[in-house]
């Protein structure tokens, strides 16, 4: 009987299980225990709101309005904290199947809230739960403080030369100051570095009485000093730079190397930016997905978000993508005429965690038509070497071997999306107007002119929609512990989410691709409401995290990533959370389908 020992099994539960001990043992000591039988009434609407939290040992009970069933609740999950907090009992409550519950008493239950991540975890605000919800799962032991300010990095002030230097004098004081790098005085001032000397002087075979002026990077690319390292790490994945200057206020303090950010954290973006910097060739490919799988699981657990985290995997795989293109072009020869390499799905979105199947197109100027060989061969290669680095082969093949095209004819293929009403083009459609360009030198205007002009297409937009529509989260009554039920986290939780942005991006023009930015337009646009989009952003971020936590277990495992998972797999706290942001994407829908003229 020690497993039903009342106060371990508290301890065990989310969010007892993170008190401090002077608060939890206060809480043990005033718990009490009740039965109750199948078919008790615990509370109804109106009535006397209960006066203690719940906490249930075993059974289950169902929360109903207006004689509907919204939720089930089950061994470990709570109920009560609603009357607790509002003084109102807004839900009827019976007993489904026999019930054992630890009941925490009201004026307790006040005095827990003191603590902040207790209150955070019963927040009445469904966007607030979810977003504390999510428990930080041991997938990795590193834990470094990654909000740690950039300012506590600085190990000196920042050296500067006059604008007139030349560039003999900054190198004299680099070599003096020990640093790879000098600040250059200016309106707006500037930056050299080590490799400027290297890449601008040396190699173009210039002296010492070269102008400083002459190589300068301006503006600079500053972040605040209180700027945490997780933010400082995408400063530099955008810029691509090894120096980061530091500004407090309108004065810069320091600069920070992209070595200092390194030293932080060793399994962390900028690690793995240097290694793809350093590949020399293909040799350097195998290993990529790992690396990548190894930082994903140390900023997850160093309590990154999900989202942000794959910000940084999206910058790392531009990166890698735009490396490939480079050994591509030094077999093949200098492209005929300029090209673009775009990325679709996930990838296009830069919500990519961990390396799923590729999804990319190349788009080439008209006048590169002649030469159409070459820009298949350039395909050819870089799918290839995608694959090699982890990227596995698209199952419905969308990949630039298949899809590749002159500006035009890409112009022609968006025209005739625009007029789907098939499935399968409905599909193509929503691939590819997630595209985001991250290589080649063409100028896709007159695609993102084709695409800015979706709302004139009311028609396809209903479509799209009621495609979007027929993904829906799984029935809350099928979500039960005894049924074993299997869920998949992509197609039932995230997908109906990324769909419906993209509709609403679309219908508003949005040059944004990625869903929470999409869902952000709406909201300026008067498409959804602030509460509507906290809710459904922070279901969105809870799905991803939780999807994440999933493919790094099966990873952990060597096993395949995958986006489906048994219920009862999940902890109380995630099966009872998974509930709730299923209930915010069926409200969010019912409202698409009336804003579309959907069927639903």
């Amino acid at each position: 009987m020690a497993s039903l020992d009342p106060v371990a099994f508290l301890r065990s539960t989310p969010p007892f299980h993170a008190l401090p001990a002077a608060l939890f043992e206060a809480a043990a000591g005033s718990l009490e225990i009740g039965y109750y039988p199948a078919g008790s009434i615990l509370v109804r609407v109106g009535a006397e709101p209960l006066q203690h939290l719940y906490v249930i040992r075993k059974g289950s009970v169902r929360l109903e309005r207006d004689g509907q069933t919204l939720q089930v609740l089950e061994e470990g999950e709570t109920f009560g904290y609603t009357s607790l907090l509002t003084g109102k009992a807004t839900l009827d409550v019976q007993v489904e199947d026999d019930l054992l519950a630890y009941r925490v008493p009201a004026t307790r239950f006040q005095a827990l809230l003191g603590d902040a991540q207790f209150a955070g975890h019963f927040a009445v605000g469904l966007s607030q739960r979810l977003k504390s919800s999510l428990e930080h799962s041991p997938v990795t032991t590193f834990k470094a403080d990654l909000q740690l300010e950039v300012q506590q990095l600085l190990r000196r002030p920042a050296i500067w030369v006059e604008a007139g230097a030349t560039v003999g004098e900054a190198a004299r004081v680099m070599r003096d100051q020990r640093v790879s790098s000098v600040l250059v005085r200016g309106d707006p001032p500037g930056i050299v570095t080590d490799r400027d000397f290297r890449n601008r002087v040396l190699s173009e075979g210039l002296g010492p009485e070269t102008p400083v002026a002459s190589i300068v990077s301006r503006p600079l690319r500053t972040v605040d000093a209180a700027t945490p390292i997780s933010a400082a790490w995408t400063t530099l994945l955008d810029t691509g730079g090894h120096h980061l200057p530091i500004r407090r206020g309108d004065e810069i303090v320091g600069v920070l190397t992209s070595s200092d950010l390194l030293k932080v954290h060793a399994p962390g973006p900028v690690a793995v930016l240097r290694r793809v910097e350093r590949m020399a060739d293909r040799t350097g490919l195998p290993g990529y997905a790992a690396k990548v799988t190894e930082m994903v699981a140390a900023l997850l657990g160093g309590g990154l978000e999900a989202d942000l985290i794959a910000g940084y995997v999206a910058r790392l795989n531009d990166a890698l993508l735009r490396r490939l293109l480079t050994f591509a072009e030094a077999d093949l020869g200098p492209p005929p005429a300029p090209y673009a390499w775009v990325v679709m799905g996930s990838e296009g979105r830069m919500e990519q965690t961990l390396l799923t199947d590729q999804d990319n197109a190349l788009i080439f100027d008209d006048l590169g038509e002649a030469k159409r060989d070459w820009y298949q061969a350039l395909a050819e290669r870089v799918n290839a070497d995608l694959e090699a680095a982890g990227f596995p082969p698209c199952q419905g093949g969308y990949m630039a071997r298949h899809w590749l095209g002159t500006v035009s004819e890409w112009v022609q293929r968006f025209a005739g999306w625009f007029e789907a009403r098939k499935p399968q083009e409905l599909l193509e459609a929503s691939t590819f107007f997630d595209y985001r360009k991250v290589g080649g030198a063409l100028d896709i205007e007159p695609l993102e002119a084709a695409l800015s002009s979706t709302a004139q297409h009311p028609i396809f937009l209903r479509y799209l929609a009621r495609a979007a529509l027929e993904l829906r989260p799984p029935n809350s009554l099928l979500l039960r512990l005894r049924e074993s039920t299997e869920l998949d986290l992509k197609m039932q939780g995230l997908a109906p989410i990324v769909l419906l942005a993209r509709c609403y991006g679309l219908e508003i023009g949005a040059a944004e691709r990625n869903t929470h930015a999409r869902l952000a337009a709406a909201v300026k646009a008067g498409l959804m409401s602030q509460e509507v989009f906290n809710v459904v952003g922070e279901a969105y971020k809870f799905l991803l995290g939780l999807r994440l936590r999933l493919q790094l277990r099966l990873a952990a495992e060597g096993r395949p990533a995958i986006n489906k998972l048994a219920f009862s797999d999940l902890s109380a706290i995630e099966r009872s959370r998974l509930k709730d942001a299923f209930r915010a994407i069926k409200s969010w829908q019912e409202m698409a389908a009336y804003h579309y003229q959907a069927s639903f």
